[in-house]
């Protein structure tokens, strides 16, 4: 079976993501990171180092270390507590994404100008009115996700491309060839791949839980209770 963990990068919910994969007692935990990712993740990467990565990619990196700071939470935060609770059980752990930076490096490249344009007065605003836009884009995205890519796809076609659709295909791949060797396995990526993988992976039994299930408390009390009632007699 699959259990795929939807999450945002930048809000607190490594501790539900921890319970989850600690609880489901997978084999194998794939991730949404690429080997380099991973290897600064576990090392205790502070986001330095960027001078030499495309523009986009190190801007994007920059904001994300900047939104996770004034939030209180790590970068990379849920991923880390997928990782170590992964290894806790047993499983083992995989990265399952494309190199980062060569995807950033391809979108900086696609891009037209007038996306250029968009994109740089959204990262201006998302700077300026960060909690005010995390927390619309969210519920958005939650009440409405087909509705919410549409639009992104109208103003940003490259972006959603080569971020989305394109890692999206890349990430189910990789998911098929864990379920050749893997019986359990949890897969923890970013809520908004979660919709395109398991419509590529269609037919395959997968169990979602997602960001706006793990920030509603009381969605989030039936989800533990699911968990724990598959291990009777576990302790805490």
């Amino acid at each position: 079976m699959i259990t795929m963990i939807g999450t945002g990068h930048v809000f607190r919910i490594s501790e539900q993501v921890s319970f989850i994969v600690k609880y489901t007692w997978p084999d194998a935990v794939l991730v949404e990171l690429d080997e380099r990712r991973y290897a600064s993740l576990m090392s205790g990467g502070d986001g330095k180092g960027l001078e030499n990565t495309p523009k986009l990619y190190r801007g994007s990196a920059e904001y994300q270390n900047r939104i996770s700071e004034k939030n209180g939470v790590l970068p990379g935060g849920e991923f880390t507590a997928a990782i170590f609770a992964g290894k806790i059980v047993g499983a083992d752990i995989i990265c399952i994404d494309r190199d980062a930076e060569q995807t950033m490096a391809e979108i900086e490249e696609g891009m037209s100008a007038s996306e250029r344009v968009r994109y740089s007065v959204s990262s201006v605003t998302d700077s300026l009115f960060w909690r005010k836009k995390i927390n619309v884009t969210q519920k958005s995205f939650a009440d409405n996700e087909e509705e919410y890519v549409r639009r992104m796809r109208r103003r940003f076609p490259t972006l959603v491309e080569k971020l989305i659709d394109e890692r999206d295909a890349y990430m189910a791949e990789r998911i098929r060839g864990a379920l050749e060797k893997y019986n359990n396995i949890v897969v923890v990526v970013g809520d908004a791949h979660v919709r395109g993988i398991c419509s590529i992976l269609d037919g395959t039994e997968i169990e979602k839980i997602r960001l706006a299930d793990m920030m509603n408390q009381e969605r989030m009390d039936c989800i533990r209770s699911s968990i724990w009632n598959r291990k009777p007699g576990i302790q805490e």
